[in-house]
């Protein structure tokens, strides 16, 4: 059986499809791993993870483009970064950062370390949301 030009087109073809229909499938499935802040390791770092706490203090950067919030489950507490990309998209939706202060909040952002401490970076202006309870 020889290879022609088609038929190496078509079992391209084919294959491209079946791996876009599994991408289709499976991406739903893959979630983000939610942690209590004490488990929050350097091994870690990179990686996107969910926490749940009370923003129990706000702060501007400097350069007034980006806010510095301590996040506290009772037992831990860790820095959250929201970048000026981050804000500006939280103001569309009419969400003040300083609105979130002493409020129960569930997080996803990515681990970081910045001088030798763990902090989470926000993964985008909607990845941060009050809770009840």
């Amino acid at each position: 059986m020889e290879i022609t030009d088609d038929k190496l087109l078509k079992i391209a073809l084919i294959t491209s499809l079946i791996g876009i229909i599994g991408l289709i499938a499976f991406t739903p499935s893959i979630e983000v791993k939610e942690v209590e802040i004490k488990d929050i390791n350097r091994g870690m770092i990179d990686e996107e993870v969910s926490v749940k706490g009370v923003i129990t203090d706000v702060s501007q950067s400097k350069s007034k483009s980006s806010y510095f919030l301590t996040i506290n489950d009772g037992k831990s507490q860790i820095l959250l970064i929201i970048f000026e990309s981050q804000v500006a998209e939280m103001e569309t939706n009419n969400l003040a950062i300083e609105d979130f202060k002493n409020h129960k909040v569930q997080v996803v952002g990515t681990v970081t370390e910045y001088n030798s401490k763990l902090e989470l970076i926000l993964s985008s202006g909607d990845s941060l949301k009050m809770i009840n309870n």
